[in-house]
């Protein structure tokens, strides 16, 4: 099979997962794209921390349309807290900017450690944790959303997720907000910050030699092309399957993913 439509399918395939993912649980949807997307860089000969920066910036400007999808999806179904997101919006944006300016900098593989150690501790955190009940009081105080916001911000433009991975443990464990509140808002906040990060990678990466054909900066953009749309037909299917499965089990399934997850970023050896 000719490479390109090889790498074609398989991009294909990672895309309509990470659609489906992005409405269900609330996350980007980087964790399964930076992988693919580094081992098909890499496998065409190019330099692989070079290859990492490519699949992080490309992964965030993919997320940003299937936000959009989704967080239409769970408005509809008044799952988008309107405040908190306001709230956390600027600082998101501010964090995107600065955790990928530093992302594009920093050893890849010490990146991938991070991330790794990270999910293990927030699926630990939420499995041990009560999922609050529907009708729970939502925190009011600003002083409790905007250092969240930077933060999440920040997680999501230094790895070049939506931050949802981490977000969504946060809300429903700290913030005790209920599930299914915590999955659409955070769907929400991926849409600010994946914006200002996508922006960074591309300045970043403007005038780095040895990229990509097709490459903006570290966004490849035959690969977004790609991505966006195959996933974001699956968005709006993973938004009906999470407001038709039982919290318990979304929740459940949350933590086997990070887990897994977590521990594919610790311990490869890419």
């Amino acid at each position: 099979m000719d490479i390109l439509l090889f790498s074609a399918l398989i991009l294909v395939i990672t895309g309509s997962v990470i659609g489906f993912a992005s409405g269900f649980f609330g996350v980007g949807g980087g964790f399964l794209m930076i992988p693919v997307q580094y081992w098909l860089l890499t496998s065409l000969g190019i330099d692989p921390t070079l290859s990492l920066r490519v699949a992080f910036g490309t992964s965030l400007a993919a997320i940003l349309p299937t936000a959009l999808s989704s967080t239409w999806g769970h408005h509809c179904r008044h799952c988008v807290l309107l405040r908190p997101l306001a709230l956390m919006a600027i600082p998101g944006i501010i964090g995107g900017f600065v955790g990928a300016a530093i992302s594009t900098h920093a050893p890849g593989r010490l990146m991938a450690c991070l991330f790794g150690v990270l999910l293990f501790l927030a699926a630990v955190r939420m499995f041990f944790s009560h999922a609050p009940p529907g009708n729970e009081h939502i925190p009011e105080s600003s002083r409790v959303y905007l250092p969240w916001g930077f933060a999440f911000g920040f997680v999501s433009g230094l790895f070049g997720v939506g931050g949802g991975i981490v977000m969504v443990p946060v809300m429903t464990t700290i913030l005790r907000i209920p599930l299914r509140k915590a999955i659409g808002t955070s769907t929400a906040f991926m849409v600010c910050s994946s914006t200002s990060g996508i922006i960074s990678y591309i300045i970043n990466g403007l005038d780095v030699a040895g990229r990509p054909p097709y490459s903006f900066g570290y966004v490849d953009v035959a690969y977004w092309c790609v991505l966006v749309a195959a996933s974001v037909p699956l968005a709006r299917l993973g938004v009906r399957a999470a407001h038709t499965t039982p919290p318990e089990k979304i929740k459940l399934l949350f933590v086997v993913l990070m887990i897994g997850i977590g521990l594919h970023m610790i311990f490869s050896n890419g």
